[in-house]
């Protein structure tokens, strides 16, 4: 078996089967089909190019769909969200979380559920992402480019219900004004929902703790699957940004 750069070490793979905890015994080598798309991750080619030392491309397809419906992405990267933390001697879970959204060109054939954001200039799809104060991914919500960030914001407090015991504070940044969100996070989350908006004073400035979610943002686009939005479905496109999460947590390990 041939190493790629994006290959997992021994102890970064034992770390991830144990979250699996899968006991079947199997034919295909999970190990192999992990590696598959983390490569594919990596390197943003298609199924059907994938090198042919990681098996059958339509066998890693088959996983990475099954993971996708079984919640088996989430749940590897809430684990290895809250063992990072511990590692950097923080609570498991987070007291502050950060958000904000990212706008994605999306492929231009095959693709439902897109829109265009005016703002950004961009036709394709819009990320919605919460953050730890490491930076760490703790929601992922995506949708049309054309909703608006405090629209899906909603969302995504209803995504992060009962997951977070820990959490008092989110911050955002001027898209995210209204009441009705400092409400719904009131009575959903029990935290405080915060606009962080900008000084009028001339030149840039940062922004305490809104840089961090930016930073985030910037680091999947090392990713060139996430490049640009391919996927056919919501819950694909979703699950290609805790792929993300979970490679940059691995390294860990």
């Amino acid at each position: 078996m041939i190493k790629y750069p994006t290959s997992l070490t021994n102890s970064q793979w034992q770390c991830i089967k144990k979250i699996l905890n899968d006991k079947r015994k199997r034919k295909v080598r999970l190990r192999a089909v992990w590696d598959a798309i983390l490569y594919q991750l990596k390197t943003g080619c298609q199924w059907r190019m994938l090198p042919r030392e990681f098996g059958a491309w339509g066998t890693v397809y088959y996983y990475f769909r099954k993971w996708v419906y079984s919640g088996a992405w989430h749940r590897v990267q809430a684990k290895l969200h809250e063992q990072v933390r511990e590692k950097y001697s923080r609570e498991a879970s987070p007291s502050l979380g950060i958000i904000d959204s990212q706008s994605v060109k999306n492929s231009e054939w095959g693709i439902p559920d897109k829109g265009y954001d005016g703002n950004k200039k961009v036709k394709g799809r819009k990320r919605h992402i919460v953050v730890d104060t490491l930076g760490i991914l703790m929601c992922i919500v995506v949708t049309a480019a054309n909703v608006h960030d405090s629209v899906a914001a909603e969302q995504v407090i209803k995504r992060m219900m009962n997951k977070f015991p820990r959490l008092k504070k989110m911050l955002a940044d001027g898209g995210y004004t209204g009441e009705r969100l400092k409400q719904l996070a009131k009575d959903e989350l029990g935290i405080e929902f915060e606009v962080v908006t900008r000084s009028d004073e001339a030149g840039f400035k940062v922004i305490p703790k809104r840089w961090i979610v930016e930073r985030s943002i910037s680091w999947l686009m090392w990713s060139r699957r996430l490049s640009k939005d391919y996927e056919a479905n919501m819950e694909s496109s979703e699950a290609w940004v805790l792929v993300a999460s979970i490679a940059m947590m691995v390294r860990n390990f």
